[in-house]
């Protein structure tokens, strides 16, 4: 009942945020050791701290997120089908000091089984085994997970190897691993398996049952990193990678993701520390907000084509929730219109989308939303009528015609003037003055 619960709020709130803003804050008590971090609401895509996450970095296991996901996607995929640990996989993984499974040559262990041992585990020659097992070779499925990355939109992602061992072409962002987890964990299977503390590896043509421990501490009872609230995703490391983690936890309705690379490898733990010190943090300090309703209009436009109206109202399409510091002084949120026209022609119905507006705290852009009209409004066809006529009137070709015509008019006139002065010559008799002397 809780889940559902859960997942109708999540809807309602995704509906009510209409784009992903990019924010993040400064947290304070305590210092991030990582290199590269990222934490990210996973109910409305706010970053609430960033610290070079578009800074190239080696994920060393965290390159595992990619190989699972590739084998799940596959068509060949079936849970309960059977792989062999084979002498090719020994060969790749010896002397990489990779973590590695136990199983024999020739030992026999689930599709299933498998995902456990490389996501929850980290078992370097299981991700060997899914490479062969998936690209037939390991070369081929390298060429498979770079175009995945390419097809996710991980721009600054290469891969050289399906384990995580350091190589100079083996790369990634914090920013791109966030895609790459988020994309991963829609699959169910994945988000079971990440999500795991512990499983029991069923008998083998070969082996006892046995029981397999995630490398994730934050998840592990047992450790002194252990956050209740905490679940997957994934643990990496190599020298020179560092500690690397990915992980969510959720509290009270509310869902992180937290990425860090690069951490120290030393004790404490610092990639623990400092996720288990971030999701406090953020659990503490933030709720979500009521940024903008649809109840009071934003602003409004001047209205044509119509007798009734001269000016409508405009209203946010859908409210706006926000995630936002609990002490967030409401008096630096704006809403800002953005309106191309300065008017609207009638007809308009309510609801019709007339424009946007930018969401602001803190002079930051939080988020954008819809501008709608909050009325129906007829149109006059006196008026387009009119408008008609008027813009007949006052164009460039109608302009040009007048002038013409008034051109012709006065040399019109100036040609009858001038053939009248002609007549007027002609018809003149020259005086002859009278005298007695012309009567004789």
């Amino acid at each position: 009942m809780k889940k559902k619960f859960f997942s109708v709020f999540i809807s309602i709130i995704l509906i009510f945020c209409i784009t992903t803003p990019a924010f993040a804050y400064e947290p304070s008590g305590f210092e991030v050791n990582a290199k590269s971090a990222l934490l990210v609401s996973l109910d409305t895509g706010e970053k609430f701290y960033s610290k070079n996450e578009n800074a190239r970095v080696y994920p060393a296991s965290i390159t595992k997120i990619m190989t699972v996901t590739l084998m799940l996607e596959s068509e060949k995929y079936s849970p309960e089908k059977k792989v062999r640990m084979n002498k090719e996989v020994y060969n790749l993984i010896e002397g990489t000091g990779s973590a590695v499974s136990g199983l024999k040559i020739g030992e026999e262990i689930t599709y299933l089984d498998l995902v456990y041992f490389v996501l929850m585990a980290s078992y370097g020659d299981c991700a060997y085994l899914i490479s062969l097992e998936f690209g037939g070779t390991v070369e081929n499925f390298v060429d498979m997970m770079n175009e995945k990355a390419k097809a996710l939109g991980l721009k600054h992602t290469h891969y050289a190897n399906p384990v995580g061992l350091h190589d100079e072409l083996n790369y990634t962002t914090a920013s791109d691993t966030y895609k790459l987890a988020l994309y991963a964990l829609k699959n169910e299977t994945f988000k079971t398996v990440c999500e795991s503390s512990k499983y029991s590896v069923p008998a083998t043509n070969m082996s006892r049952k046995r029981t397999i421990s995630t490398t994730n501490f934050l998840q592990d009872q047992i450790t002194n990193y252990y956050y209740i609230y905490a679940k997957g995703v994934k643990t990496g490391f190599t020298d020179e990678a560092g500690r690397c983690l990915v992980s969510t936890a959720s509290y009270n309705g509310y869902n992180y993701m937290c990425l860090l690379f690069g951490c120290e490898n030393s004790v404490p733990r610092h990639e623990f520390v400092d996720s288990r010190n971030l999701y406090r943090w953020v659990f503490n300090n933030f709720s979500y907000k009521e940024v903008a309703n649809t109840e009071n209009p934003v602003t409004e436009i001047n209205v044509e084509l119509s007798f009734n109206r001269s000016t409508l109202p405009l209203y946010v399409e859908n409210g706006f929730v926000s995630i936002l510091p609990n002490n967030a002084d409401e008096s630096t949120i704006k809403i800002i219109p953005n309106i191309k026209e300065k008017s609207v022609d009638a007809p308009i119905k309510k609801g019709q989308k007339i424009g946007t507006a930018q969401i602001v705290y803190a002079e930051k852009v939080i988020g954008t939303v819809n501008l709608v009209a909050g009325d129906n409004v007829k149109k006059s066809n006196i008026l387009l009528v009119w408008r008609f006529i008027k813009r007949v009137l006052t164009s460039t070709y109608v302009k040009v015609l007048l002038c013409i015509a008034i051109i012709v008019i006065i040399l019109f006139v100036l040609a009858v003037i001038r053939m009248n002065k002609g007549r007027t010559r002609k018809r003149k008799v020259k005086y002859i003055p009278y005298s007695k002397e012309n009567r004789k």
